[in-house]
């Protein structure tokens, strides 16, 4: 009779144990959703368990039901930006989600230049710090892990801008929100999710990279290291993975100081990425990179390869690169303290590009042709609105070759979107480079203030020696 009693209760308690709804950590009270599209909630609970939920932007409930292998998703139509919301979850338990905003999401990623916070010393947030508070802007910092499988959660948490919060968050991407938050009026919600030292292969599908002959010999070259991962989806498997059933507008990226190894294949390893990311979103994501700072790498022109390899990957389309070589304060510290134009010239691209605001200036001056006149080398740049200024008396970082490839520093005569290079030793030019080398730091700029990107005409074989 005990044993049968026993028995009983054992098979109560256990069909009266529910499991009940869970959440990934991403979707959670504080969240930003973004604006005037579908998005997808999602979770676990008890298999065939009906889910109630309930958003308090336009009080409809939905519903969904869970698989057999206990998850369940469901897609719900959000507003226009705006906010404070609520959205409730019914099941064998009831979970509320509260202080949700509606607006702009931005995934912020890359190494260390785009992780650097308050706590690296940054002088431009501390300056922030007493006026940091911002309902509007909210934080999500996802936690440094690797996977060799896709995960579907992540540890972190959403948080409100603060003088708190904002200590230990990017500082690039909080000043990128800052301006698209100021500008466009809308709540902007920040993923941020990097790694310091990593290069890009650990950031996309390990399967990309070794399907790509080109990709896999160039991974097998990264040196192993203890602080960071270089295994292929590695950091994507457990930092990228969980977040592609959430809605953003598209991402930032500060990468590429760890790939300058292996710099020839720069570009085609971050367009495989960008490929790989909108491929998983099912989206177009907007995409706006950094290009490396100037740095006194040890190996001639390796900085300067990746940089110029960066320049090829905007001929994919919607993306866009910010120019940082006037934005360094010491060419032997690789991580620039100026934050402040950084996220805000991304923030240009973002609200030129992706949200069509007019009169921004955000487009850096680039090479476009060159034109021998007898001595002299025609540069015609695009991008060029009202001019070209030199901050100085003559530009910097200008040289001139002529058929032996041997360059001599250059003068140039400033014609509207034109640069007239000459020098008396290079009598039948063939070839100009401007701020290509590794710390270059020239001071050509649009008259609006943006530097010209290092370029070069020629394709030469480089030195990769050592610099002296």
């Amino acid at each position: 009779m005990k044993k049968l009693l026993a028995f009983l209760l054992l098979v109560t308690l256990h069909t009266s144990i529910k499991a009940g709804i869970r959440l990934p950590n991403l979707v959670g009270g504080n969240m930003v959703l973004q604006q005037n599209t579908t998005v997808k909630l999602w979770g676990w609970s008890d298999p065939a368990e009906k889910i109630f939920i309930t958003t308090s932007w336009n009080n409809k409930t939905d519903s969904a039901i869970a698989t057999g292998n206990a998850k369940w998703e469901l897609k719900v139509h959000t507003p226009a930006a705006g906010g404070p919301y609520t959205i409730t979850l019914k099941g064998n338990n009831t979970i509320v989600l509260s202080n949700i905003m509606i607006g702009e999401v931005w995934i912020c990623s890359g190494q260390s230049n785009m992780e650097m916070n308050y706590n690296w010393g940054l002088p431009d947030v501390k300056e922030e710090l007493p006026n940091a508070a911002n309902d509007n802007i909210r934080f999500f910092t996802i936690l440094k892990t690797t996977s060799s499988y896709p995960q579907d959660n992540c540890e972190g948490r959403w948080l409100q801008c603060d003088s708190n919060t904002l200590k230990s968050f990017s500082a690039v991407a909080y000043f990128f929100a800052k301006k698209i938050n100021s500008t466009l009026h809308v709540p902007v919600g920040l993923i941020s999710t990097n790694w310091g030292g990593t290069p890009a292969e650990v950031w996309m599908e390990e399967s990309v990279v070794n399907s790509d002959p080109v990709l896999k010999t160039a991974a097998a070259k990264l040196n192993t290291v203890p602080w960071w991962p270089v295994t292929p989806g590695a950091a994507y498997n457990a930092m990228i993975a969980p977040l592609i059933n959430y809605s953003v507008a598209g991402a930032i990226w500060y990468q590429g100081e760890s790939n300058v190894g292996t710099a020839d294949t720069y570009a085609q390893l971050l367009t495989a990425l960008i490929s790989n990311w909108r491929k998983q979103w099912n989206k177009d994501l907007s995409f706006y990179y950094v290009q490396i700072a100037p740095y006194a790498y040890g190996n001639k022109f390796v900085s300067a390869i990746v940089r110029e390899q960066q320049t090829k990957v905007m001929s994919v389309p919607n993306t866009g690169m910010v120019v940082i070589t006037d934005l360094v304060d010491n060419i032997k510290d690789i991580h620039p303290k100026n934050k402040h134009d950084v996220g805000y010239r991304l923030a240009a691209w973002a609200l030129a590009e992706t949200y069509h605001q007019s009169g921004v200036v955000y487009k850096n001056p680039v090479y476009k042709s060159i034109e021998i006149q007898n001595d002299k080398a025609v540069i015609t740049l695009d991008n060029v609105l009202t001019g070209l200024t030199v901050k100085g008396k003559e530009i910097t970082e200008l040289f001139i070759a002529g058929a032996d490839k041997v360059f001599y520093p250059a003068t140039a005569k400033i014609k509207n979107n034109q640069l007239v290079v000459t020098s008396k030793l290079v009598k039948q030019p063939v070839a100009v480079r401007f701020g290509f080398s590794n710390k270059a730091m020239p001071n050509l700029f649009s008259n609006e203030g943006l530097p010209v990107n290092p370029f070069r005409t020629d394709d030469w074989e480089l030195d990769r020696s050592e610099e002296k």
